[in-house]
Protein backbone atom coordinates (compact mmCIF):
# COMPACT_ATOMS: atom_id res chain seq x y z
CA UNK A 1 0.00 0.00 0.00
CA UNK A 2 0.96 3.34 -0.38
CA UNK A 3 0.50 7.18 1.59
CA UNK A 4 1.08 10.61 0.42
CA UNK A 5 4.23 11.92 1.90
CA UNK A 6 3.11 15.57 3.56
CA UNK A 7 5.36 18.51 2.67
CA UNK A 8 5.81 21.48 5.22
CA UNK A 9 4.26 23.73 2.67
CA UNK A 10 1.20 21.35 3.18
CA UNK A 11 1.53 20.02 -0.38
CA UNK A 12 1.41 16.09 -1.01
CA UNK A 13 4.00 15.34 -3.24
CA UNK A 14 5.83 12.23 -3.18
CA UNK A 15 4.55 8.79 -2.45
CA UNK A 16 5.95 6.06 -0.19
CA UNK A 17 5.44 2.28 -0.45
CA UNK A 18 4.87 -0.05 2.66
CA UNK A 19 3.80 -3.04 3.53
CA UNK A 20 0.49 -4.54 3.76
CA UNK A 21 1.49 -6.99 6.47
CA UNK A 22 2.04 -4.64 9.07
CA UNK A 23 0.03 -1.19 8.29
CA UNK A 24 -3.14 -3.11 6.72
CA UNK A 25 -3.98 -6.13 8.59
CA UNK A 26 -7.64 -6.55 10.28
CA UNK A 27 -6.85 -4.95 13.86
CA UNK A 28 -7.05 -7.00 17.06
CA UNK A 29 -8.54 -5.01 19.24
CA UNK A 30 -8.43 -7.97 22.18
CA UNK A 31 -4.08 -8.13 21.37
CA UNK A 32 -3.80 -4.05 21.40
CA UNK A 33 -5.80 -4.13 24.66
CA UNK A 34 -3.39 -6.13 25.90
CA UNK A 35 -0.50 -4.85 25.45
CA UNK A 36 -2.30 -1.00 26.45
CA UNK A 37 -2.77 -3.16 29.45
CA UNK A 38 0.66 -4.05 30.34
CA UNK A 39 1.98 -0.59 29.64
CA UNK A 40 -0.10 1.37 32.13
CA UNK A 41 0.94 -1.11 34.65
CA UNK A 42 4.66 -0.64 34.30
CA UNK A 43 3.80 3.00 34.17
CA UNK A 44 2.11 2.64 38.00
CA UNK A 45 4.64 4.09 40.40
CA UNK A 46 4.02 1.99 43.89
CA UNK A 47 6.06 3.90 46.32
CA UNK A 48 3.79 4.76 48.84
CA UNK A 49 4.99 2.42 51.90
CA UNK A 50 3.65 2.27 55.63
CA UNK A 51 5.29 -0.13 58.65
CA UNK A 52 3.54 -3.51 59.20
CA UNK A 53 3.63 -4.30 62.66
CA UNK A 54 6.55 -6.76 62.38
CA UNK A 55 8.42 -4.15 61.07
CA UNK A 56 7.71 -1.88 64.03
CA UNK A 57 10.99 -1.74 66.23
CA UNK A 58 10.26 -2.07 69.93
CA UNK A 59 9.60 -4.82 72.76
CA UNK A 60 7.38 -7.92 72.05
CA UNK A 61 6.49 -8.20 75.88
CA UNK A 62 2.67 -8.17 76.73
CA UNK A 63 1.51 -4.51 78.12
CA UNK A 64 -0.05 -6.09 81.00
CA UNK A 65 -1.20 -9.55 82.07
CA UNK A 66 -3.84 -11.33 80.13
CA UNK A 67 -6.22 -11.73 82.93
CA UNK A 68 -7.15 -9.79 85.95
CA UNK A 69 -6.78 -6.12 85.34
CA UNK A 70 -10.37 -4.93 83.72
CA UNK A 71 -9.35 -4.23 80.53
CA UNK A 72 -9.09 -5.79 77.00
CA UNK A 73 -6.24 -8.30 76.19
CA UNK A 74 -3.44 -6.82 74.42
CA UNK A 75 -0.34 -8.21 73.32
CA UNK A 76 2.39 -5.56 72.56
CA UNK A 77 2.66 -1.92 71.49
CA UNK A 78 3.10 -2.71 68.26
CA UNK A 79 -0.76 -3.47 67.41
CA UNK A 80 -2.05 -1.11 64.92
CA UNK A 81 -4.67 -0.23 67.51
CA UNK A 82 -2.03 1.78 69.36
CA UNK A 83 -0.45 5.12 68.01
CA UNK A 84 3.22 4.19 66.86
CA UNK A 85 2.36 0.79 65.80
CA UNK A 86 1.79 -0.85 63.11
CA UNK A 87 -0.06 -0.13 59.83
CA UNK A 88 -2.69 -2.49 58.59
CA UNK A 89 -3.45 -3.18 55.20
CA UNK A 90 -1.75 -0.30 54.07
CA UNK A 91 -0.13 0.20 50.62
CA UNK A 92 3.86 -2.19 50.26
CA UNK A 93 5.62 -0.05 48.26
CA UNK A 94 7.42 -2.26 45.64
CA UNK A 95 6.03 -5.43 46.21
CA UNK A 96 2.75 -4.55 43.64
CA UNK A 97 3.59 -7.62 40.80
CA UNK A 98 3.66 -6.70 37.12
CA UNK A 99 2.23 -9.73 35.03
CA UNK A 100 5.03 -10.22 31.74
CA UNK A 101 3.77 -10.83 28.48
CA UNK A 102 5.51 -12.25 25.49
CA UNK A 103 7.40 -9.83 23.61
CA UNK A 104 6.27 -10.93 20.53
CA UNK A 105 2.88 -10.13 21.81
CA UNK A 106 4.14 -6.52 22.37
CA UNK A 107 5.33 -6.60 18.67
CA UNK A 108 1.98 -7.79 17.15
CA UNK A 109 -0.17 -4.84 19.67
CA UNK A 110 2.15 -2.29 17.41
CA UNK A 111 1.18 -3.66 14.26
CA UNK A 112 -2.52 -4.01 15.14
CA UNK A 113 -2.52 -0.35 16.29
CA UNK A 114 -0.99 0.87 13.34
CA UNK A 115 -3.25 -0.43 11.27
CA UNK A 116 -5.91 0.92 13.21
CA UNK A 117 -4.74 3.89 12.78
CA UNK A 118 -4.65 3.33 8.90
CA UNK A 119 -8.12 1.92 9.19
CA UNK A 120 -10.06 5.27 10.29
CA UNK A 121 -7.84 7.49 8.22
CA UNK A 122 -5.17 9.12 11.13
CA UNK A 123 -1.98 8.02 9.93
CA UNK A 124 0.25 10.16 8.21
CA UNK A 125 3.75 10.70 6.54
CA UNK A 126 5.56 13.80 6.64
CA UNK A 127 8.85 14.46 4.71
CA UNK A 128 12.17 14.34 6.90
CA UNK A 129 12.88 17.90 8.59
CA UNK A 130 16.30 19.09 6.35
CA UNK A 131 16.41 22.37 7.92
CA UNK A 132 15.80 23.56 11.81
CA UNK A 133 12.37 24.73 12.57
CA UNK A 134 12.62 27.45 15.21
CA UNK A 135 9.37 29.17 15.40
CA UNK A 136 6.54 27.66 17.27
CA UNK A 137 4.03 29.24 15.46
CA UNK A 138 5.54 28.01 12.05
CA UNK A 139 5.41 24.53 13.08
CA UNK A 140 1.47 24.89 15.22
CA UNK A 141 0.26 26.41 11.77
CA UNK A 142 1.58 23.72 9.96
CA UNK A 143 -0.56 21.41 11.92
CA UNK A 144 -3.45 23.47 11.92
CA UNK A 145 -3.40 23.73 8.76
CA UNK A 146 -3.39 20.15 7.98
CA UNK A 147 -6.01 19.00 10.27
CA UNK A 148 -3.14 17.05 12.51
CA UNK A 149 -4.01 18.23 16.08
CA UNK A 150 -3.69 16.10 19.01
CA UNK A 151 -0.42 14.33 17.18
CA UNK A 152 1.59 11.77 17.83
CA UNK A 153 4.87 12.48 15.93
CA UNK A 154 7.26 9.84 15.49
CA UNK A 155 10.32 11.35 14.34
CA UNK A 156 13.78 10.11 13.09
CA UNK A 157 16.89 10.83 15.11
CA UNK A 158 17.81 13.64 12.40
CA UNK A 159 14.40 15.13 12.26
CA UNK A 160 13.81 15.38 15.95
CA UNK A 161 16.73 17.88 16.47
CA UNK A 162 15.64 19.83 13.32
CA UNK A 163 12.35 20.13 15.28
CA UNK A 164 12.72 20.25 19.04
CA UNK A 165 12.78 23.28 20.25
CA UNK A 166 9.03 24.24 17.74
CA UNK A 167 7.26 21.73 19.33
CA UNK A 168 8.18 21.56 22.55
CA UNK A 169 5.20 23.85 23.80
CA UNK A 170 2.78 22.85 21.39
CA UNK A 171 -0.42 21.35 23.84
CA UNK A 172 -1.43 18.01 22.60
CA UNK A 173 1.69 16.76 20.46
CA UNK A 174 4.07 14.55 21.79
CA UNK A 175 7.55 14.13 19.62
CA UNK A 176 9.20 10.41 20.16
CA UNK A 177 12.02 8.90 18.11
CA UNK A 178 10.83 5.13 15.95
CA UNK A 179 12.71 3.08 18.20
CA UNK A 180 9.91 4.32 21.06
CA UNK A 181 6.76 3.70 18.99
CA UNK A 182 4.52 2.29 21.18
CA UNK A 183 0.71 1.28 21.66
CA UNK A 184 -0.29 3.54 24.43
CA UNK A 185 0.71 6.56 22.98
CA UNK A 186 -0.73 5.49 19.79
CA UNK A 187 -3.98 4.98 21.57
CA UNK A 188 -3.60 8.60 23.61
CA UNK A 189 -2.92 10.64 20.38
CA UNK A 190 -6.00 10.35 17.79
CA UNK A 191 -3.23 11.35 14.73
CA UNK A 192 -0.14 9.54 14.37
CA UNK A 193 2.45 11.46 12.39
CA UNK A 194 5.52 9.55 10.58
CA UNK A 195 8.47 11.27 9.00
CA UNK A 196 9.63 9.21 5.72
CA UNK A 197 12.72 8.03 7.54
CA UNK A 198 11.06 6.61 10.68
CA UNK A 199 8.50 4.27 8.56
CA UNK A 200 10.74 2.73 6.64
CA UNK A 201 13.18 2.12 9.75
CA UNK A 202 9.85 0.97 11.93
CA UNK A 203 8.82 -1.23 8.49
CA UNK A 204 12.26 -2.84 8.77
CA UNK A 205 12.16 -3.49 12.54
CA UNK A 206 8.38 -5.01 12.60
CA UNK A 207 9.38 -6.98 9.30
CA UNK A 208 11.01 -9.83 11.04
CA UNK A 209 7.70 -10.12 13.41
CA UNK A 210 4.92 -10.24 9.92
CA UNK A 211 4.86 -13.57 10.09
CA UNK A 212 3.11 -14.13 13.61
CA UNK A 213 0.23 -11.97 12.50
CA UNK A 214 -3.10 -13.28 13.16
Amino acid sequence: MKFNVIQMTGKKSENVEVSDKIFSVKPNKKIIQIVARWQVNNFKQRKAKTKQRNEIKGSTAKIYAQKGTGGARHSSRKAPLFVGGGVAHGPKGDSYKIKKINKKITKLGLIHILSEKNKVKTFHVIQDFKEEIKKTKEFNDFLKKNNLKNSLLVSDKNSKIKIIKSTRNIPDLKVIEQEGTNVYDLLKYKNVIFTLTSIKSLEERLSKWKNLII
